[in-house]
């Protein structure tokens, strides 16, 4: 069984990993990384990662970015492969993981969710096909009313997967509230809803002469980013060092 060092484990998503594991037979969690210390675990938990002497083999990182530069150190020295959840690094510490994937197996991902992650290959073979012949792009995001950024990273990473396949030929529009003028047929509109407690919904649609392709994504609860969190880990022990992607988790799904 797959010895897990949960760093950020006692965070919103550290505790779901941690209920997930408790019936997963592949691996276990068996230490733990979080300076808040008031919640009781079934296994150690240190304060600081540098801290650990527990025998692990892959750390899941849900925490914030001003601990990252730790994580990447321990995780190189220790030659751990490392699932990094956390968002929002500053270019140093893009840099940093870069330089740290030249020795180890790094997993990096703007969203955990295997069905967002398989909805972006679909998107790209829907745009090989329907952007060529016309079809006007637009995208939906919804999300809960305390989410801070605008649009999501989802919702632009969706974006840029179409946008690969259109050799970056299409520009984004966020607003049309400001001009009064029918849209460009290189645009994708994304468009951007926050209420509620809504955790996530993505759609995409493809609109062209009497007909709609729409793809849609509704996430129901967190436990979707945990669960795809727990694949990635199991995908990325034994691999060489290198930055790896949830597409290269789906990737392997298709392959069995």
């Amino acid at each position: 069984m797959l010895k897990v060092m949960m760093h950020g484990c006692n965070g919103r998503m550290g505790q779901m990993i941690t209920q997930i594991l408790k019936s997963d037979t592949r691996m276990e969690i068996v230490a733990g990384v979080d300076r808040f210390q008031e919640i009781a675990n079934p296994y150690p938990v240190f304060e600081r990662i540098g801290d650990c002497d527990v025998a692990v083999d892959v750390v899941i990182d849900f925490s914030t970015a001003s601990a990252m530069d730790a994580v990447f150190d321990y995780c190189v020295c220790k030659q751990l492969p490392l699932v990094m959840c956390t968002t929002g690094l500053s270019d140093v510490q893009l840099q940093k993981l870069e330089e740290s994937a030249k020795e180890i197996p790094v997993l990096k991902s703007a969203n955990m969710s295997l069905g967002i992650n398989l909805l972006l290959k679909l998107l790209q073979d829907a745009a090989k096909v329907l952007g060529p012949a016309g079809y006007d792009i637009e995208l939906i995001e919804r999300h809960h009313n305390q989410k801070i950024d605008a649009p999501s990273g989802t919702a632009l990473a969706l974006a840029d997967a179409i946008n690969d396949i259109l050799q970056h030929t299409y520009h984004y529009v966020y607003d049309r509230s400001q001009t009064r003028e029918k849209r460009d047929a290189k645009e994708i509109g994304i468009s951007v809803l926050r209420g509620g407690t809504i955790v996530g919904e993505h759609e995409v649609v493809f609109a062209g002469m009497d007909e709609v392709i729409a793809f849609q994504h509704t996430a129901y609860s967190r436990s979707v980013f945990a669960k795809g969190a727990v694949e990635a880990a199991h995908f990325l022990v034994g691999k060489k060092p290198g930055l790896y992607g949830m597409c290269d988790v789906i990737g392997s799904e298709f392959d069995r």
